[in-house]
């Protein structure tokens, strides 16, 4: 049996121009668990029927190149020579960008919050073991750090293999694989996993009194600095908060996430509404917000011709999460003209990191629109309720 485990590369080069498709280049041999409508895992040994009773194996802790670590599947009985088992709950995740970055850290941890709820029953995990293109990674994002401990009540112990020597095999008692983010799940899935994070960050913040429903609005702009920020944020500011004043209990915060501690955030999402803001990582804290919450975006100029899909990601969080984004803006200005034509691919590199200026006609009537619309709802709310709804934060 020992002889009978194959290791190959985490990263299978010969997928490398479908790195996401399918059985993806990461642990390109096996595939995924999916029910309708749910997260797609693997899970070792597997929980199916008539499943795969064998134990994940991994070998190596390359940080720089995939193909230099490697998995294999081996029986209980029958380990690899040397194997060190770890006991518990492991997850194993793959993440094809960036577990700083807010945005693309939470796409990819919280498909096991999904099975943390359902599949998992409510089991926390021992340690988390990282991957970027196959290569291990050791640190995720504080912000998201943080949101993990809340949502599973637990330090995140992140797994280094420290005291493994090289090529040593370490095989696990179970472990939980996600490779494709929140890709198979239901829109109603995604928002009542969001829901559970949201629950759980105001449990950890102390934030779990329900407080009474009113017409008020909270408005809220979160700001960046440097790249994509406001050029004028006093005057965007002075436009909002006009048409922020002509309605009744509507109050106007500016704010600087990077200068909010993680609870603060969670705070100031929970009285927000509202949300402006620039497109940017900043804006993941929208999943904080209580559900139909509007989100308002803005763009340099440049990003609708040549930033692809991606720019989109923060319409399909609100959807996902179960808010409303409201449109975004996208300024026909620049302060670093590009000296190529216009729709020249190499003209990104001069509009990414641009600033924003302003329209103060458009901004006016966007903002009185999406005033009305929000004060609407939230007076209907009023008379339904009582006090805003608070979910207990439990595994469904």
């Amino acid at each position: 049996l020992r002889r009978s485990v194959t290791f190959l590369p985490l990263k299978d080069l010969r997928y490398s121009n479908k790195a996401l498709v399918g059985h993806t280049w990461f642990m390109s041999s096996l595939y995924d668990i999916q029910e309708e409508g749910e997260v797609q895992y693997q899970q070792f040994p597997s929980p199916v029927v008539d499943g795969d009773e064998r134990m994940l194996c991994l070998k190596g802790r390359d940080t720089h190149d995939g193909s230099w670590n490697y998995y294999g599947l081996a029986w209980p009985e029958g380990l690899p020579e040397n194997a060190t088992v770890m006991k518990g709950v492991s997850f194993v995740s793959y993440n094809h960008y960036d577990y700083q970055n807010i945005w693309h850290g939470l796409s990819a941890l919280m498909p096991f919050v999904a099975w943390h709820q359902i599949q998992g029953k409510c089991e926390v995990p021992e340690r988390w073991i990282l991957y970027h293109w196959g290569e291990l990674r050791l640190r995720m994002g504080k912000w998201v750090n943080t949101l993990m401990e809340a949502t599973f009540g637990a330090p995140i112990r992140i797994e280094a293999f420290e005291g493994i020597s090289e090529g040593q095999p370490v095989c696990f008692e179970k472990a939980v694989v996600m490779r494709h983010n929140e890709g198979g799940m239901s829109r109603q899935r995604r928002m009542e996993t969001y829901d559970f994070m949201r629950c759980k960050a105001r449990l950890l913040c102390n934030l779990t009194s329900p407080e009474p429903l009113s017409g008020a609005v909270g408005m809220t702009m979160l700001m960046r600095t440097g790249p994509r920020s406001f050029r004028n944020e006093t005057t965007v500011a002075e436009i909002f908060g006009k048409e922020c004043a002509k309605v009744a209990g509507c109050r106007l915060t500016v704010a600087y996430s990077n200068n909010l501690t993680f609870c603060e955030q969670v705070s100031l999402m929970g009285k927000t509404d509202i949300l402006i803001s620039p497109h940017g990582a900043q804006l993941t804290n929208m999943i904080l917000m209580n559900r139909n919450s509007s989100v308002m975006e803005f763009f340099p100029k440049g990003w609708l011709e040549l930033a692809g899909i991606g720019q989109y990601v923060y319409h399909w969080l609100a959807s996902w999460s179960g808010m409303k984004h409201q449109g975004a803006w996208r300024d026909p200005n620049s302060t670093l003209p590009c000296p190529y034509s216009p729709n020249d691919r190499r003209c990104m590199s001069f509009y990414k990191g641009g600033t924003i200026g302003y329209n103060r006609t458009y901004f006016s009537e966007w903002a009185k629109s999406v005033l009305n619309e929000v004060k609407m709802r939230k007076i209907e709310e009023a008379t339904k309720f009582t006090t805003n709804q608070v979910h207990e934060c439990s595994c469904i």
